[in-house]
């Protein structure tokens, strides 16, 4: 099921740290293939923790970042670049965790237009200004990162209202 208005989400999708983990790994074996990178960028601040992991999985030892904001909670608000890089990126990685609507992969596309551009997760509208990515998930599935999440007693799916699901 699709939506016309982005900014609603009708499923959840958790990411727990193990799957995370797992995910930017896999992520790792087909970014090494396409090596050697000089470095990694790292979009904060989603794109920190899979940062961190794809470096050590292929020893990369430089890793710089590009600071945007671009939501509050889970509404979507205006792209502000609060620290940019320099360069054109050419032989370096640039890595988020998703690229959703393709607003934030443009901006940091036009700055870094040379790297190559990795996400964890992909949804249909962002997906084509990615070079690589792991898992495509649905244009209107909130995914929920470990670092936004804590465990609490979650009711039955039976329970549920629909729009609850």
């Amino acid at each position: 099921m699709t939506t016309t208005n982005k900014d609603t989400y009708n499923r959840t999708y958790p990411i727990s740290w193990e799957q995370l983990q797992r995910d930017a790994r896999a992520l790792s074996w087909r970014l090494i293939e396409l090596g050697p990178w000089q470095g990694i960028i790292a979009i904060t601040r989603g794109g920190l923790v899979p940062a961190a992991i794809i470096a050590r999985e292929l020893d990369i030892r430089l890793v710089d970042t590009v600071c945007i904001a671009s939501y509050a909670g889970r509404r979507r608000g205006q792209i502000q670049v609060l620290k940019a890089t320099s360069g054109d990126g050419d032989g370096w990685l640039l890595i988020d965790d998703l690229v959703d609507t393709g607003k934030t992969a443009r901006l940091v596309r036009e700055m870094i237009p040379k790297a190559h551009f990795a996400t964890v997760y992909a949804k249909p509208a962002g997906r084509p200004l990615v070079d690589t990515f792991m898992t495509e998930v649905s244009q209107d599935t909130w995914i929920l990162f470990p670092w936004d999440s804590e465990i609490q007693f979650a009711k039955p799916i039976a329970g549920r209202k629909q729009q609850d699901v």
